[in-house]
Order: structure tokens, then sequence, then C-alpha cells
């Protein structure tokens, strides 16, 4: 393959080193403001730059879904190297669930024509883990969850995919997509030149409409899914202090016997 073409989902999230404040109509996470990339998508930046390296040339496309028309995120991925981006921005987006979210990036995907999909495994402030897999099932590819190494040979894709026990091998045709897992390698910092350049690259800007989708598939109104309520973590109980009289493993046992631990 003389040119590798990588799409690769990225979130634009708020700082996670600030409070996260929610919404109190909705219990859902406020975006408004700045937003960063998610340090879980640098992986998969970096992943496809190396893939599109390896193959002699290429072209790493970003494809992203944020409120406001925000871009900083995304620059941030287009100073690492990345080509382009593409972003979803439309006040119908509020209030996406998962799905609503895949149909996004899946129609915004098809615009990339990418031999191959990367994401992480999931976002750090969403946690549900299933958006990649809805993406590469709306899409009609093949999925490779956990992946801790991608390589592509001869039109197929060869990942390592991270398990309790070790890792599986796994080899799949492409196009398809991999989900990533964090810290499989080391995301490379954007140079001054990067992040110069960076300015002016291209990022498409798409809306609900220009995507071909309907509002009642996205957004508050194509939800299937809705937070609740929210409650506060129960607070961390006092420990139990064992003081040692010669008998002191006696009462650690008996105390995990207590708790079925042993």
């Amino acid at each position: 393959m003389l040119r590798m073409n990588v799409a690769v989902c990225v979130k634009q999230i708020p700082d996670p080193a600030a409070p996260g404040e929610l919404d109190p109509g909705t219990n859902n996470l406020v975006r408004t403001g700045k937003l960063i990339l998610d340090d879980s998508d640098a992986y998969g930046v970096e992943i496809a730059l190396r893939l599109a390296e390896q193959a002699g040339g290429g072209e790493v496309t970003l494809v992203s879904m944020a409120p406001n028309g925000e871009v900083s995120g995304l620059r941030t991925a287009l100073a690492m190297g990345a080509s382009r981006a593409i972003l979803v921005s439309d006040e119908k987006l509020a209030g996406s669930d998962a799905l609503g979210t895949a149909r996004v990036l899946a129609e915004a995907i098809k615009r990339a024509s990418p031999d191959l999909v990367l994401a992480a495994t999931e976002s750090t402030d969403g946690y549900t883990g299933t958006t990649p897999v809805q993406v590469a099932e709306l899409l009609g590819l093949p999925a490779v969850t956990f992946a801790k190494k991608v390589e592509v040979e001869g039109g197929n894709v060869k990942v390592e995919r991270q398990t309790e026990a070790g890792y599986d091998e796994v080899i799949c045709p492409l196009p398809a997509l991999v989900t990533v897992t964090a810290g499989v390698v080391e995301p490379r910092y954007p140079s001054f030149k990067g992040i110069m350049a960076a300015k002016s690259k291209p990022v498409d800007q798409l809306d609900v409409a220009g995507l071909g989708l309907s509002p009642d598939q996205v957004g508050a109104a194509g939800a299937g899914q809705r937070v609740i309520e929210v409650a506060d973590a129960e607070e961390r109980g006092a420990g139990e202090i064992v003081e040692d009289d010669g008998e002191g493993f006696a009462k650690i046992v008996a105390y995990l016997e207590q708790l079925k631990i042993v």
C-alpha cells in the first residue's frame, strides 16, 4: 500500500483538571467554553501518524463532534501532524446518546473514505465504551477492540489485542475499525512549527442536515437513554484498626472472614 489514509475519532472535552459542571435540567455535562483533546484519543492520533509514515505517505483525518464550533482540541491533534479535520457542530446534537453520536461520526467518516478508522476504547468523560463499535456496525466494518499494537500488512490490519492473560493476535482485511488502549505508544508533543502549521490546516464543519441525518435521529430527541438522577458517591468510611497484641493475625483473618474475602 503506497498511501495510508486513516480517520481518527477524537473527542473534545472539558478540562478534567477543572471541576465538572452538570446542567441541572438534563444532568448532562456542561460543554460550554474551551474544550481540550481527550488524552485517550492522543494515542489513536499517534498510531495513525506512524502508520501513514510507515506507508510512505497518506493522510490522517480527525473526526469530531462538539458544540459551538469548538476546535481547540482539534488544533492540538492537527499540531501533532494530522492533515485535516471534520467537525460536526449543531445545536440539535445536544443531549445525544452513544448511538446518536455514532450515527454522526459514521456519516462524517464516510466523507474521508479511510482505509482504517481508529478510536479510543472509551472517552474519559463518558466511559460507555460502546460508541466505536456502533460506528463500525453503521459503516459495515469489522471492529477489533483493545489494541495494544497496530500494523498494516498487504491490505490487512494486524492487531495485538489486549486481554487479561496477555494478548491475542488478530488479522482482518481493510477497511476496518480498531480501538486502541491508553499507554500503548508515547504521543508526540506538538512542535512550535506544528502549532503554527495547524492554524492553516482545513477544518470542514458540518451540521446535522449536511450529514443527511434527521433531527429525530440525534440529540435529545433521538436519545434512547437519559440521565435520570445524579447522586454523590458515598463517603469513605473509617478503616479498621488492629492492635497487635501477639494475636493480631487472628483478628485480621476473622475480619476478612466477616467480609467473606477468605
